[in-house]
């Protein structure tokens, strides 16, 4: 089972912060580094990850502080900009086991370039 209460340095995206795992970077800044996931699930499908170690969403709203915070997500809008998604995105974060998160680092995924389709198949 995953763990997100204790911080893994070794998870793949805080290799990928220190280098140590090639990825296709889309933005970078101060806080936030986007690249391309190696599977995607849509024709645009960037991972956002915060340049610093926490767990999960849940993690990041109990940790960071609030320039952090904004200045993160404020990095979104750069993104988007960025990728001329003009007609749109949808932003996903997954938490824990019951919500599908494989990766001990908290990380959006942005997903466009066709309609995505509903949220959860039933």
């Amino acid at each position: 089972m995953i763990d997100i209460i204790n911080y893994d340095k070794n998870n793949i995206f805080a290799k990928i912060l220190e280098g140590k795992i090639p990825s296709k970077k889309i933005f970078e800044n101060e806080y936030v580094f986007a690249f391309e996931d190696i599977n995607p699930q849509a024709p645009i499908h960037v991972l956002i990850i915060p340049k610093m170690p926490f767990c999960s969403f849940a993690d990041f709203l109990k940790r960071a502080n609030q320039d952090f915070m904004s200045c993160f997500f404020k990095s979104f809008d750069d993104i988007s900009s960025k990728l001329n998604l003009v007609d749109g995105y949808r932003l996903i974060t997954n938490v824990g086991k019951f919500g599908g998160q494989e990766v001990p680092h908290l990380h959006f995924h942005l997903l466009s370039g066709k309609i995505i389709g509903k949220m959860v198949s039933g």
